[in-house]
Protein backbone atom coordinates (compact mmCIF):
# COMPACT_ATOMS: atom_id res chain seq x y z
CA UNK A 1 0.00 0.00 0.00
CA UNK A 2 2.04 3.18 -1.32
CA UNK A 3 2.10 5.53 2.23
CA UNK A 4 -0.60 7.97 3.20
CA UNK A 5 0.27 11.20 4.76
CA UNK A 6 -1.04 9.21 8.04
CA UNK A 7 -1.97 5.90 8.82
CA UNK A 8 -1.93 4.19 12.17
CA UNK A 9 -3.64 1.27 14.18
CA UNK A 10 -3.81 1.38 17.35
CA UNK A 11 -5.08 -1.98 19.37
CA UNK A 12 -4.01 -3.27 22.70
CA UNK A 13 -3.86 -6.41 20.69
CA UNK A 14 -0.18 -6.41 18.83
CA UNK A 15 -1.09 -9.59 16.55
CA UNK A 16 -4.73 -7.63 15.83
CA UNK A 17 -3.16 -4.80 14.71
CA UNK A 18 -0.89 -6.06 12.54
CA UNK A 19 -4.15 -8.21 10.51
CA UNK A 20 -5.88 -4.64 10.67
CA UNK A 21 -3.24 -3.09 8.65
CA UNK A 22 -3.18 -5.89 6.11
CA UNK A 23 -6.82 -6.25 5.92
CA UNK A 24 -6.98 -1.88 6.23
CA UNK A 25 -4.38 -2.16 3.02
CA UNK A 26 -6.25 -4.90 0.65
CA UNK A 27 -9.40 -3.22 1.37
CA UNK A 28 -8.48 0.21 0.29
CA UNK A 29 -6.58 -0.93 -2.82
CA UNK A 30 -9.22 -3.41 -3.59
CA UNK A 31 -11.45 -0.36 -3.92
CA UNK A 32 -8.99 2.29 -5.32
CA UNK A 33 -9.02 4.61 -2.23
CA UNK A 34 -5.63 4.49 -1.84
CA UNK A 35 -5.42 7.88 -4.34
CA UNK A 36 -8.19 9.78 -2.27
CA UNK A 37 -7.73 9.02 1.14
CA UNK A 38 -4.90 11.42 2.76
CA UNK A 39 -4.88 10.59 6.07
CA UNK A 40 -6.22 7.37 8.17
CA UNK A 41 -6.31 6.78 11.79
CA UNK A 42 -7.94 3.54 13.20
CA UNK A 43 -8.61 2.43 16.88
CA UNK A 44 -9.62 -1.32 17.87
CA UNK A 45 -10.01 -2.77 21.01
CA UNK A 46 -11.81 -6.27 21.02
CA UNK A 47 -12.00 -6.25 25.30
CA UNK A 48 -14.14 -3.12 24.85
CA UNK A 49 -15.41 -4.07 22.37
CA UNK A 50 -15.08 -0.54 19.62
CA UNK A 51 -13.74 -0.24 16.25
CA UNK A 52 -13.46 3.73 15.26
CA UNK A 53 -11.53 4.76 12.06
CA UNK A 54 -11.18 8.65 11.30
CA UNK A 55 -9.86 10.21 8.40
CA UNK A 56 -9.70 13.32 5.53
CA UNK A 57 -9.86 12.74 1.97
CA UNK A 58 -7.18 13.86 -0.58
CA UNK A 59 -8.86 16.06 -2.70
CA UNK A 60 -13.15 15.91 -3.22
CA UNK A 61 -14.31 15.41 -6.73
CA UNK A 62 -15.79 18.36 -8.25
CA UNK A 63 -19.35 18.08 -9.29
CA UNK A 64 -19.85 17.73 -13.18
CA UNK A 65 -21.90 20.70 -14.13
CA UNK A 66 -23.78 21.07 -17.71
CA UNK A 67 -20.74 23.63 -18.75
CA UNK A 68 -18.03 20.60 -18.56
CA UNK A 69 -19.66 18.19 -21.18
CA UNK A 70 -21.95 20.60 -23.28
CA UNK A 71 -22.30 24.15 -25.48
CA UNK A 72 -25.40 26.07 -23.92
CA UNK A 73 -26.62 27.91 -27.38
CA UNK A 74 -29.49 29.98 -26.48
CA UNK A 75 -31.62 31.28 -29.13
CA UNK A 76 -35.01 33.23 -29.71
CA UNK A 77 -37.19 30.23 -29.31
CA UNK A 78 -35.36 27.52 -28.18
CA UNK A 79 -32.08 26.71 -25.97
CA UNK A 80 -29.87 24.10 -28.03
CA UNK A 81 -27.72 21.82 -26.03
CA UNK A 82 -24.61 20.80 -28.17
CA UNK A 83 -23.45 17.11 -26.29
CA UNK A 84 -19.48 16.65 -26.79
CA UNK A 85 -19.57 13.92 -24.50
CA UNK A 86 -22.32 11.50 -23.71
CA UNK A 87 -21.09 9.90 -20.34
CA UNK A 88 -23.55 12.17 -18.48
CA UNK A 89 -25.91 12.13 -21.19
CA UNK A 90 -28.71 9.83 -19.19
CA UNK A 91 -28.06 11.75 -15.77
CA UNK A 92 -28.74 14.88 -17.95
CA UNK A 93 -32.27 14.13 -19.35
CA UNK A 94 -33.07 12.50 -16.06
CA UNK A 95 -32.45 16.07 -13.95
CA UNK A 96 -33.85 18.17 -17.66
CA UNK A 97 -37.55 16.07 -17.45
CA UNK A 98 -37.14 16.17 -13.74
CA UNK A 99 -36.75 19.98 -13.81
CA UNK A 100 -38.84 20.84 -16.58
CA UNK A 101 -40.66 17.76 -17.74
CA UNK A 102 -40.69 15.32 -20.21
CA UNK A 103 -42.56 17.68 -22.41
CA UNK A 104 -40.44 20.63 -22.68
CA UNK A 105 -37.17 18.14 -23.77
CA UNK A 106 -36.32 17.08 -26.61
CA UNK A 107 -33.72 14.80 -28.03
CA UNK A 108 -33.25 14.97 -31.83
CA UNK A 109 -30.13 12.84 -32.16
CA UNK A 110 -27.77 11.80 -29.38
CA UNK A 111 -25.56 14.71 -29.43
CA UNK A 112 -28.89 17.35 -29.14
CA UNK A 113 -30.64 18.42 -26.52
CA UNK A 114 -33.46 21.00 -27.10
CA UNK A 115 -35.85 23.10 -24.73
CA UNK A 116 -38.06 25.90 -25.03
CA UNK A 117 -36.11 29.54 -25.07
CA UNK A 118 -38.75 30.35 -22.33
CA UNK A 119 -38.21 27.72 -19.57
CA UNK A 120 -34.49 28.32 -18.80
CA UNK A 121 -31.57 30.92 -18.89
CA UNK A 122 -28.29 29.55 -20.80
CA UNK A 123 -26.22 30.76 -17.77
CA UNK A 124 -28.54 28.90 -15.48
CA UNK A 125 -28.44 25.63 -17.61
CA UNK A 126 -24.71 26.12 -18.18
CA UNK A 127 -24.12 25.64 -14.34
CA UNK A 128 -26.82 23.11 -13.29
CA UNK A 129 -25.24 20.32 -11.59
CA UNK A 130 -25.94 17.01 -13.53
CA UNK A 131 -23.35 14.17 -11.23
CA UNK A 132 -21.51 14.35 -8.19
CA UNK A 133 -19.01 12.17 -7.95
CA UNK A 134 -18.43 12.96 -4.31
CA UNK A 135 -21.35 10.97 -3.05
CA UNK A 136 -20.51 7.88 -5.12
CA UNK A 137 -16.90 8.34 -2.83
CA UNK A 138 -18.71 8.45 0.12
CA UNK A 139 -20.57 5.24 -0.47
CA UNK A 140 -16.96 3.90 -0.90
CA UNK A 141 -15.59 5.10 2.04
CA UNK A 142 -18.39 3.88 4.02
CA UNK A 143 -18.49 0.64 2.33
CA UNK A 144 -14.55 0.02 2.96
CA UNK A 145 -14.92 0.51 6.66
CA UNK A 146 -17.61 -1.35 6.75
CA UNK A 147 -16.04 -4.22 5.54
CA UNK A 148 -12.74 -3.37 7.83
CA UNK A 149 -14.85 -3.02 11.11
CA UNK A 150 -14.71 -6.27 12.79
CA UNK A 151 -17.47 -8.84 11.94
CA UNK A 152 -20.70 -8.69 14.63
CA UNK A 153 -20.07 -5.14 14.99
CA UNK A 154 -23.38 -4.08 13.53
CA UNK A 155 -23.68 -0.63 15.88
CA UNK A 156 -22.73 2.01 14.10
CA UNK A 157 -22.50 5.53 13.89
CA UNK A 158 -20.84 7.26 10.52
CA UNK A 159 -20.02 10.94 9.67
CA UNK A 160 -18.47 12.15 6.30
CA UNK A 161 -18.42 15.83 4.96
CA UNK A 162 -16.34 18.46 3.91
CA UNK A 163 -13.24 15.45 2.96
CA UNK A 164 -13.31 14.08 6.96
CA UNK A 165 -14.63 11.15 7.96
CA UNK A 166 -15.14 8.35 10.85
CA UNK A 167 -16.88 5.42 11.63
CA UNK A 168 -17.54 4.17 15.13
CA UNK A 169 -18.55 0.52 15.32
CA UNK A 170 -19.68 -2.04 18.26
CA UNK A 171 -21.41 -4.78 19.29
CA UNK A 172 -22.43 -3.22 22.19
CA UNK A 173 -24.85 0.30 22.42
CA UNK A 174 -22.53 3.26 22.09
CA UNK A 175 -22.02 5.45 24.43
CA UNK A 176 -23.61 9.46 23.05
CA UNK A 177 -20.32 11.10 23.61
CA UNK A 178 -18.50 8.91 22.07
CA UNK A 179 -17.50 11.41 19.16
CA UNK A 180 -16.67 13.89 21.84
CA UNK A 181 -14.38 11.33 23.93
CA UNK A 182 -12.86 8.77 21.53
CA UNK A 183 -13.23 9.92 17.84
CA UNK A 184 -11.96 13.69 18.49
CA UNK A 185 -8.91 12.96 20.30
CA UNK A 186 -8.29 10.79 17.00
CA UNK A 187 -8.29 13.61 14.77
CA UNK A 188 -6.11 15.78 16.61
CA UNK A 189 -3.41 12.96 16.75
CA UNK A 190 -3.93 13.55 12.65
CA UNK A 191 -3.36 16.88 13.42
CA UNK A 192 -6.75 17.68 12.17
CA UNK A 193 -9.83 19.24 13.75
CA UNK A 194 -13.25 17.60 13.28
Amino acid sequence: MPPLNHFVIESPDAVGREAYERITGDVLQDLDLIKVIDRLHIYVDPVMPIFIAVGLLRHMPRAIRVSDFANVNPGEKMVVLDIGDETYLAPLLQKLWTIYGKENVDQPDRFTVVLPAGVIEGEELEGLVVADPSETLYKDVIYALQYIAPEGFKVRRQYIRDGKFYYVASEDTLPTDIVETMVVPLFEKMGVEL
